[in-house]
């Protein structure tokens, strides 16, 4: 044999022999990781930053447990919410409107939004149809932040099983009747994330299924026995639980509230920790100094549990998965998916008002992708009709498309309300002016949402006023309205620019009106009144005669309000039309025309406002200057005289006041907003019958303002070229 062939059969004898005796190879599952993420409210953000720092390392997450703030973030980066997404989120979103319930004004109807032109007290106690006191489970009832969270889960669009989340899911709440926990693995996904984050006192519980469900952190903090039990082989924990504090750094309300926090929380996350097992990674992130309230510091929150997470890169290295081989993450793999397209709009109501009220402000078209944006300001304006402690909606997969569902349930607190207010203005030289009032308004007297409001004031302006506004249509577009009106006021009679006499006018009324509003923003009234009344001197010259008289008009007004807020508006525009026609058809002793505009246009820049605005009066034909008079005066009103000292049959007066904020804006200050600015006025008196005629007066004053929970504290000094000089003490509407 050659020495080839002799060298190719030892070669093939070798080979041979080492396929038989070769191990077949056998390719290593990767171990299943679950991740824990603890409630802890505000302090929750720095989850955003472990989650950050996960990804960067490769570390692939297979099923997520999560409580509280654990299972907000939890839950929308299992729905496909990608880090960057988490962050924005954290670091724009109006955490103050979120956790509060008024809508923004813009989206409250228009009748609603007058409430806050009568009376300061911004709270209002509501009393049930038995007429027993009202008070709510809690202190919000959390309907801006369910929107919220439905807006934000819509992208799971009708998602029952939680399993087939692009990341499995499961949050945890507490049965507040038992102490049970609740793990929520199916079902309505906002649903269940509102559910896990109802702190008790502070959000209204949720009813799901019979049962009353608050925060889950008072029974399962830190969930590492739900995440073993979907199937995982080890855990990652994230402990974001509030440490206790000392007696002696109990010094607020916040610091009471986040000790009970803490304690709620603190046995059974010690608990589920002692589980923990060698192969299990802990991470607690070093936030000293943040408190569960501190939603206005999330990026430091968040880079907080960056760094807690990167510090453990040496452990999670043995998770890190190469990029090609990672099989999920949400941050990678996340598709856009289409808008679910609404087939059907479902009514589930319990409050006093017919289901047909309820659908007629929800504009989602049949038949076209659901419009999130314009769901969520329907959402705003159906809770603005304060018939419900919540308002929210779900998508619901049905053959043939999706079912936009809306609940709307019944306030349980009541719907009839009283509000108190209380008006003071000084002018630290002896002249003082207060008025004291209360409003008592009974909502839903019938289906369509007829409603009862009267109203009482005492003090330098004495007020009574008692009006039933029935809708006529099912969207109270169009109403009827009568009304009683009484009212005893001091006016001025003048003389040049000179007060002789001041009578006491008392004057009563009663009409009826009929009118439409149109959107949310405008109404527009017709209506007949007659009246009468009398006018005596209270102080001038004793031969000035006391005198009667009687009074009936055609009244026709427009009012347009678009305006963020009452007080202190950024944007927006006010604008308020009136013209009344005296007629001796309807029983005037006089027949002569009275008209008015006023106009008020706020422009912001950052902390800055400026407002353009006035007003123009005027009073044609009339003989009688008491009873056809306006008044003018005061802080911002011809600033330097005193409160209404200038009275006449026409007024005018333009101003531009500038104010800038001097406090951040920041998510649950205890500071109150404080605002510093100054104003220039010009305006002018005058009368159609005698010598009275002021000439254009021009004033200005500077302020500083405090928006308090009463109403608007306003301190300010006013000048005008009238040689008149004043400073005002006004606890009140300011502009």
């Amino acid at each position: 044999m050659s020495l080839f062939l002799k060298v190719c059969a030892v070669f093939l004898t070798f080979s041979l022999a080492s396929l038989t005796c070769a191990e077949p190879v056998v390719e290593t599952e990767r171990e299943r990781v679950g991740l824990v993420l603890s409630g802890g409210a505000a302090r929750g953000l720095a989850h955003i930053g472990v989650l950050k720092a996960l990804e960067e390392q490769g570390v692939v997450i297979d099923a997520i447990a999560g409580t509280s703030m654990g299972a907000v973030v939890g839950g929308l980066y299992a729905a496909g919410y990608s880090i960057a997404e988490l962050e924005q989120l954290a670091t724009e979103l109006d955490w103050q409107q979120a956790l509060s319930d008024a809508p923004p004004r813009e989206d409250i109807p228009f009748r609603r939004k007058q409430d806050d032109r009568d009376f300061l007290v911004k709270q209002k106690l509501s009393f049930r149809d038995d007429g027993t006191l009202g008070l709510p489970l809690g202190v919000l009832q959390g309907q801006n932040l369910a929107v919220l969270l439905e807006k934000l889960f819509a992208r799971a669009g009708a998602v029952d099983d939680f399993d087939d989340l692009p990341i499995p899911f499961r949050a945890v709440a507490a049965d507040i009747s038992t102490g049970e926990a609740v793990v929520f693995s199916h079902g309505h996904l906002a649903l269940a994330v509102r559910a896990s984050m109802s702190i008790p006192a502070v959000l209204t519980p949720v009813e799901v299924d019979g049962r009353l469900l608050v925060d889950g952190g008072i029974s399962n903090n830190i969930p590492v026995d739900i995440a073993r039990s979907m199937g995982v082989d080890r855990v990652i924990v994230v402990d974001i639980g509030s440490p206790l504090a000392s007696t002696e750094s109990l010094q607020t309300v916040f610091n009471i509230l986040n000790q009970s926090v803490a304690l709620l929380t603190r046995r059974n996350s010690e608990a589920q920790l002692a589980t923990l097992q060698q192969q299990d990674i802990l991470i607690q992130p070093e936030l000293a100094g943040f408190g569960i309230t501190d939603f206005a510091r999330a990026q430091g929150m968040m880079d907080a549990g960056y760094r807690a997470a990167d510090a453990l890169q040496w452990r999670l290295a043995a998770l890190s998965q190469p990029l090609q081989e990672q099989p999920r993450l949400p941050s990678n793999q996340k598709k856009t998916k289409k808008k679910p397209v609404i087939s059907a709009v479902r009514i589930q109501n319990t409050s006093k008002v017919g289901d047909e009220v309820v659908r007629y402000y929800i504009r989602q078209k049949i038949g076209e992708p659901l419009d999130v944006e314009q769901l969520q300001k329907d959402m705003g304006t159906l809770y603005g009709l304060e018939y419900f402690d919540r308002v929210e909606y779900r998508l619901q997969a049905e053959e043939g498309g999706n079912a936009l569902v809306i609940n709307a349930t019944d306030k349980r607190s009541g719907t009839d309300y009283l509000r108190l207010g209380l008006n003071l203005s000084d002018d630290l030289r002896g002249d003082s002016v207060f008025n004291i009032g209360a409003s008592f308004r009974m909502n839903g007297l019938n289906r369509l949402g007829g409603e009862w409001l009267s109203r009482v004031q005492l003090g330098d302006h004495q007020e009574l006023y008692t009006e039933f506004y029935q809708p006529l249509d099912v969207g109270s577009r169009y109403f009827v309205s009568p009304w009683l009106h009484g009212e005893v006021r001091n006016i001025k009679f003048m003389e040049e620019r000179d007060p002789i006499a001041e009578y006491r006018l008392q004057r009563f009324r009663y009409g009826v009106n009929v009118g439409r509003q149109i959107s949310t923003n405008a109404e527009i009234r017709f209506g007949v009144g007659s009246g009468w009344g009398n006018a005596d001197v209270r102080i001038g010259e004793p031969d000035l005669p006391d005198f009667s008289f009687k009074e009936g008009y055609y009244n026709l007004q427009y009012a347009f309000d678009s305006l963020d807020n009452v007080n202190f508006p950024t944007r927006g525009e006010e604008l308020r039309l009136s013209a009344l026609q005296h007629a001796t058809e309807l029983g005037s002793d006089e027949r002569y025309r009275q008209w008015l505009v006023e106009l008020n246009k706020p422009f912001n820049w950052r902390a800055n406002t400026w407002i353009v605005g006035g007003r123009y009066a005027r009073t044609l034909d009339a003989k009688e200057l008491v009873t056809s008079s306006y008044q003018i005066g005061g802080a911002q009103q011809l600033s330097g005289y005193r409160e209404n000292a200038l009275a006449g049959q026409n007024v005018s007066i333009g101003r531009l006041i500038y104010y800038r904020r001097l406090t951040p804006v920041r998510a649950f200050s205890l500071g109150l907003p404080v605002y510093a600015g100054v104003s220039l006025e010009r305006g002018r008196v005058w009368n159609q019958i005698n010598d009275l005629d002021s000439g254009y007066i021009n004033a200005m004053s500077v302020f500083v303002a405090v928006d308090t929970p009463l109403g608007p504290l306003n301190l300010s000094y006013g000048v005008n070229d009238d040689d008149e000089n004043a400073l005002y003490l006004n606890l009140g509407r300011s502009f």
